[in-house]
């Protein structure tokens, strides 16, 4: 079996990738099975480039081949914040949550009709030796709540309404199963198309 390290420690998003994954039939490992510690510096203005420096770090560090995300919440009447902020949003001191009201507390004087927001996925394959072998970035549209909804999914998706869902009553990504939030995720979109290149690029070693 095909072995992919993936550039997360986040037990919710490990298994969102699981699952999207599992038809391929890979191995899956994460950094905390490394020997060494994984702190790539998330310092590049988009997140592709967050995507490329986690996926070949930890290529380089396991000595296999690696897939890393960057994603976020990227809000129109903020100017496209948090953005590659999203999960360092107010500084260290806040969790998920905090980070979510935070935002919500600076979108208090924003009216519905103005709430529009996207989220983004940059994914990044890259081989033991550092080489870019894939690429990919998707979106998924949506607008935001004045208030959390919801118990599922994670960070931001309480408030976050894709458009397919956005009629009365509307449900946010903390509220749709895991196959539907899969089909209309940013992170849902990118697998899918990265899906069918991972099986030729990601071979035994």
């Amino acid at each position: 079996m095909a072995t992919l390290w993936i550039g997360t420690n986040n037990k919710k998003k490990r298994a969102e990738l699981e699952r999207m994954l599992a038809p391929l039939g890979l191995e899956l490992r994460t950094p905390d099975q490394l020997l060494v510690p994984f702190d790539p510096i998330e310092d590049q203005p988009d997140f592709a480039g967050n995507a490329r420096v986690k996926a070949c770090l930890l290529a380089r560090l396991a000595n296999g081949y690696a897939l890393a995300d960057d994603s976020g919440l990227c809000v129109d009447a903020l100017h496209g914040r948090p953005g590659v902020l999203s999960a360092r949003y107010g500084g260290p001191g806040l969790d998920d949550r905090g980070r979510l009201l935070r935002l919500l507390e600076e979108l208090r004087p924003v009216p519905l009709g103005q709430r529009t927001a996207h989220f983004r996925c940059s994914l990044c394959v890259c081989a033991p030796d550092g080489r870019t072998l894939a690429a990919i970035e998707e979106r998924c549209e949506g607008t935001l709540l004045t208030a959390p909804t919801g118990d599922g999914g994670f960070g931001y998706d309480p408030i976050f309404v894709p458009l397919e869902f956005a009629g009365d009553p509307a449900k946010t990504f903390a509220q749709l199963d895991a196959a539907t939030k899969d089909r209309l995720s940013h992170r849902g979109k990118a697998l899918r198309a990265l899906a069918a290149a991972l099986p030729r690029l990601v071979q035994d070693r």
